[in-house]
C-alpha cells in the first residue's frame, strides 16, 4: 500500500511538471507567434540559417586559431593610432614645460640685470664713463 502511494504521487507531481513545462514553452515561444511564423513564408529562412551555415560561423576562428589578416591589419592600426595619440600629448607636455622654464629663465636674467643696473647707477661716482660706453666692441 504504501509503495502504490508514493507512485500515484510521483506520477501525479510528474503530470504536473509536464503541464507546466508544456505552458512555459508555449510562453517563451509565444504561441500565436509562433503560429503566425508557421503560416508565413520566408520568416524561418530570415530567423533560422542552414545547418551548414551555422557550423561554419561557429567553427569559423577557433580560441587558438590564428586571426585572419584583416584583424591583425585592424589591431595593428589601432595600435600605431594609440601611440602616435601618446606621442603627442607627451610632446606637447614637454613643449609646454620648456616654455614655462624658459620663460622663467628670461625673468630671472632680466631681474638680476635690473639689479646690477641699479648696483652701478647708485655706485657710479662720476668720475669714470659710464660702463656702457667703456665696452670693447669686437
Amino acid at each position: 500500500m504504501p509503495g502504490r502511494k508514493a507512485l500515484l504521487l510521483s506520477c501525479l507531481s510528474a503530470l504536473v511538471l509536464l503541464s507546466t513545462l508544456r505552458e512555459g514553452t508555449r510562453a517563451s515561444v509565444g504561441g500565436r507567434q509562433a503560429a503566425e511564423a508557421r503560416e508565413v513564408p520566408g520568416v524561418q529562412q530570415k530567423i533560422f540559417m542552414q545547418e551548414s551555415d551555422a557550423s561554419s560561423f561557429l567553427q569559423r576562428r577557433g580560441r587558438r586559431s590564428p586571426k585572419l589578416h584583416g584583424e591583425v591589419n585592424a589591431e595593428n592600426r589601432q595600435k600605431l593610432r594609440a601611440d602616435e595619440l601618446r606621442r603627442e600629448y607627451y610632446e606637447e607636455q614637454r613643449n609646454k614645460f620648456e616654455n614655462l622654464a624658459e620663460e622663467q629663465k628670461d625673468e630671472q636674467e632680466e631681474r638680476s640685470w635690473e639689479a646690477v643696473e641699479q648696483w652701478r647707477q647708485w655706485h657710479y661716482d662720476g668720475l669714470f664713463p659710464s660702463y656702457l660706453y667703456d665696452r670693447h666692441h669686437i
